[in-house]
């Protein structure tokens, strides 16, 4: 059985690259450190650290063992987060994860309501894109993007629709296009475009489809990291952006959007919640904040 208060000594001493600065970093003296490490090295039959001038450096054996610490040590900080939390009265947990164009438009709304009705629930929000493939990374709660004909939350996970989400493009002003409500999919095919999705997600790739299914393939003439970069590319008349319409909901000064036709490429919305939190309280308010939110979200305007 490994000892955890050794394994962080362990970890401080990898860190901090040797035992004098572990100690000074721990508040212990150098010789109770080198006392944990000799224990572990002991305990593992292993040697973790090699001298490395005046410092020490871990072996490859002393490297997976710092990874793994790393898990371990996680997982008894967020044990010990729970047990803070049941000993001061507060209610537990709630991990949300959700995505980058919902953050600013939906998630304060979402955390004033929760922390309104249970201020004593901590909150972790983290920003992803995917749904992680260990169900033990997975949050309680995660807004997601899937297609629009259906989505499977896997085991164990429940979903609940909130909203279709229509692409629409946004041109320069005095644009051939700007002074129309909408247009064809295929009428931007010779267009120059700004690419807004550099990590190659979903959205890119069902935008990708629906040009495929229009007969071509998009000009990408530079490429920006997220949508209010895209935009503003457009706006500097560098070239055009199709994006989900949530994204396109605040225009800068200078462009103007156009609702896309024959075929409208669409996202489909989901907040997906673990069935063991379901039916807690703060779970349930978080689902009612997100249907809320996705109700009243706003169409793009041009200003």
């Amino acid at each position: 059985m490994l000892d955890v208060h050794r394994l962080r000594v362990f970890r401080s001493v990898v860190a901090s690259g040797s035992v004098q600065a572990a100690a000074s970093n721990l508040g212990y003296t150098p010789s109770a450190v080198s006392q944990h490490l000799t224990a572990l090295q002991r305990e593992t039959g292993l040697t973790l650290l090699a001298k490395a001038g005046r410092g020490l450096r871990p072996t490859a054996a002393g490297h997976a063992l710092a990874a793994e610490a790393d898990r371990v040590l996680a997982r008894v900080g967020a044990a010990e987060s729970l047990i803070a939390d049941l000993r001061t009265g507060r209610t537990g947990t709630l991990s949300i994860a959700y995505f980058a164009s919902v953050g600013a438009a939906w998630m304060p709304h979402v955390v004033r309501c929760i922390l309104a009705d249970f201020p004593g629930v901590r909150l972790d929000l983290q920003l992803r894109e995917h749904i992680p493939d260990s169900r033990e990374e997975r949050a309680d709660v995660q807004v997601i993007v899937a297609g629009a004909t259906g989505f499977d939350p896997g085991s164990g996970f429940t979903a609940h629709h909130l909203l279709d989400d229509p692409y629409v493009a946004v041109v320069p002003a005095g644009h051939r296009l700007a002074g129309r409500p909408e247009t064809d999919l295929a009428d931007l095919a010779d267009e120059r475009w700004v690419d807004n999705d550099f990590a190659r997600g979903w959205c890119r790739a069902n935008l990708l489809e629906a040009c495929t299914a229009a007969g071509f393939r998009p000009a990408f003439r530079v490429e920006a990291h997220d949508y209010r970069t895209a935009l503003a590319f457009v706006a500097a008349g560098i070239g055009l952006t199709v994006l989900p319409a949530l994204g396109a909901a605040h225009l800068p000064a200078g462009v103007t959007c156009v609702r896309l036709l024959r075929p409208t490429p669409t996202r489909s919305i989901h907040v997906v919640v673990h069935d063991a939190v379901e039916h807690t309280p703060a779970a349930r308010m978080a689902v009612t904040a997100l249907r809320a939110a996705a109700q009243s979200a706003p169409t793009p305007i041009t200003p």
